[in-house]
């Protein structure tokens, strides 16, 4: 396992930020951290408030959860094709497209939590799976080159950049 941070060259540039946010000494612990700050903040938020939204137009906070749910299966996926030398370029997702087709209205912030916690598992199985060649390893997703660590560093830092949105636009 990889202690060393991605390099930028290895970061798509909309990524960086993301990874930069992400604490830890090494990727696993990284996603692991992010996972305990998404549901510290999540769990906080009572059910009545899972469909509000802090204005016209923004996604709600299950609308929220799910994205970071639909996100990280995405990133996992980016992941394994790339650690596995799959050069096959991988297409982007448009969150503004999926965000309501997954009908987050219909489910419960508890039911969220426990699909979060079980994809964070698979996410975080995989990457404990992952040796040192296999984190340095690189694909094309969204036309842009990443590397398989640089993607769990990004897991993290998305993750806690919507933690910090809940917290300050929704709950603050």
């Amino acid at each position: 396992m990889s202690s060393e941070r991605p390099l930028m060259e290895e970061i798509p540039a909309f990524y960086r930020g993301y990874v930069q946010e992400a604490p830890g000494a090494d990727v696993c612990e990284a996603l692991v951290l992010a996972a305990e700050a998404v549901h510290a903040a999540f769990s906080a938020v009572p059910e009545a408030r899972g469909d509000h939204r802090y204005a016209p137009g923004k996604w709600t906070v299950k609308e929220v959860l799910l994205h970071l749910i639909d996100a990280e299966r995405v990133f996992a996926y980016r992941a394994l094709r790339f650690a596995r030398r799959d050069a096959t370029p991988l297409p982007g997702f448009d969150e503004d497209t999926w965000v309501p087709a997954a009908r987050a209205s219909r489910r419960t912030l508890a039911g969220l939590l426990a699909e979060h916690r079980a994809v964070h598992a698979a996410t975080l199985a995989l990457f404990r799976s992952f040796e040192e060649e296999d984190l340095l390893q690189r694909g094309t997703a969204n036309g842009n080159p990443i590397s398989v660590r640089a993607i769990g560093w990004a897991t993290a830092g998305h993750a806690l950049h919507h933690v910090s949105v809940l917290r300050e636009r929704y709950l603050g």
